[in-house]
């Protein structure tokens, strides 16, 4: 089967998002940029764990991080990644919702 580069990109950026706490950063950095160490705040993770994750999301490309004095600070490079967020979790939200229609007429 042959899979164009598009698609390599696109299951990158999916890959990326696949786990919890890169989704939890990603819902950190919509207010704007944060220190890597306001991230482990939030978090309450180790900060080798939080540094993985963000090498993650910065190698899809969906962060980028900058030096200021000591500190680390990372952005979010577009965002329409939020949309796409948003809509998966209304497609969660809907399937919810089905889930529990079908167990309210079961009953």
């Amino acid at each position: 089967m042959f899979v164009t580069a598009g698609n390599q990109l696109v299951t990158n950026i999916f890959k990326a998002l696949a786990h919890p706490t890169r989704i939890q950063i990603m819902k950190l950095l919509k207010n704007g940029p944060l220190c890597v160490c306001d991230i482990i705040d939030n978090l309450q993770s180790e900060q080798s764990n939080t540094s993985q994750h963000l090498n993650v999301l910065k190698s899809a490309g969906l962060v980028e991080s900058r030096k200021e004095g000591l500190s680390v600070i990372y952005n979010v490079r577009s965002k329409e990644i939020y949309d796409v967020i948003d809509k998966v979790e209304n497609i969660i939200f809907e399937q919810a919702e089905n889930t529990k229609l079908l167990l309210k007429n079961a009953i």
